[in-house]
């Protein structure tokens, strides 16, 4: 199981691809949960399960940044100018820095609220003491890092399509699932 010359490690690509489907479903718990009324069982319940997708990210990247560090990225064919790799190196750093920050700022959250940190059947240890200023000072630093968190998704996702698609290298397929990414060179 290991990094093809061509394709990126079987689980890193399986946890690239189940990490996007958790963020898909955490921004759409904590922006539909507005349909809902303040205090509603349904409200609550889709902040916990946020709560909890978001810690459940955290705790893939101590997998995920393992296999990262283990195994070398397959090369991009043809290879980009030495610009495109220095950007995409930020890129990547800004997006590995937004997956650790965010469960942490929302274990804080909850932690200094005072509320249970629910983790699938387990109970997390609260980070800090309960303060509510300073809940609601780093609720405003989650919600502006979540936003900048939409850019840096998306950024991620059109550079991928824009090599794919105009620059016509290998980047997207070294990352697509499965066979997929053999039946889609060019």
């Amino acid at each position: 199981m290991s990094t093809t010359p061509d394709r990126y490690h079987r689980l890193s690509i399986s946890l690239h691809w189940l990490m996007l489907l958790l963020l898909i479903a955490i921004y759409a718990l904590i922006e539909l949960r507005g349909i809902y009324p303040r205090g509603s069982e349904p409200r609550e319940l889709m902040k916990t399960w946020h709560g909890m997708l978001g810690l459940a990210v955290f705790a893939l990247m101590f997998v995920r940044i393992p296999l990262r560090l283990r195994f070398r990225a397959p090369a991009i064919i043809p290879a980009p100018p030495a610009w495109q790799h220095g950007l995409t190196a930020v890129v990547h750093l800004a997006l590995y820095a937004f997956l650790i920050a965010m469960p942490i700022l929302g274990w804080l959250i909850l932690s200094a609220e005072g509320k249970p940190i629910p983790f699938f059947g387990l109970q997390l240890p609260a980070l800090i003491a309960v303060n509510d200023d300073l809940a609601h000072r780093i609720e405003d630093i989650h919600g502006q890092i979540g936003n900048i968190g939409y850019f840096l998704i998306g950024l991620h996702a059109l550079a991928a399509l824009f090599h794919h698609y105009v620059v016509h290298d290998n980047t997207l397929l070294r990352m697509l699932p499965g066979r997929a990414g053999k039946h889609l060179g060019r």
